[in-house]
């Protein structure tokens, strides 16, 4: 069976996006799909199918923790998850720990925080039954 959809885009929201903007085009290297002047949307993964949009808040954020109803944590997929923990606190990205494995999902990650205070991390698939990018 394949997919129900096409594509994916996950919009975040700051009250001011130029932060935001800068971190995810120079610092994550992801390209810029399309700018829609108080929206810009990056290209995540190859083949156009995710993408993450980053957008002018229209008020403040209500929480800090992302793991509240409405909360969102933002995971990208790489194998290399040592050489992005790397590349990262090169380019001066406060990152709290060091990439771990976690015995109860089978990942190896590490976790940090956007300029307009998003949780993300970045992954890497520890399980031989996580579907292969295509």
């Amino acid at each position: 069976m394949s997919a129900p959809f096409d594509q994916h885009v996950t919009f975040l929201y700051a009250e001011d996006p130029a932060p935001s903007w800068r971190f995810y085009e120079e610092v994550l290297g992801l390209p810029l799909a399309q700018d829609q002047g108080t929206c810009r949307i990056y290209a995540v993964a190859p083949g156009a199918r995710a993408f993450l949009g980053v957008c002018r808040a229209r008020g403040p954020r209500v929480t800090d923790n992302p793991r509240v109803q409405g909360g969102a944590v933002i995971t990208f997929v790489a194998q290399d998850v040592e050489g992005w923990h790397a590349r990262l606190k090169a380019a001066g990205v406060e990152i709290a720990a060091a990439p771990a494995f976690s015995e109860t999902y089978r990942v190896t990650s590490f976790f940090f925080r956007d300029p307009a205070g998003y949780t993300l991390e970045i992954q890497r698939f520890e399980r031989p039954d996580w579907p292969a990018p295509v």
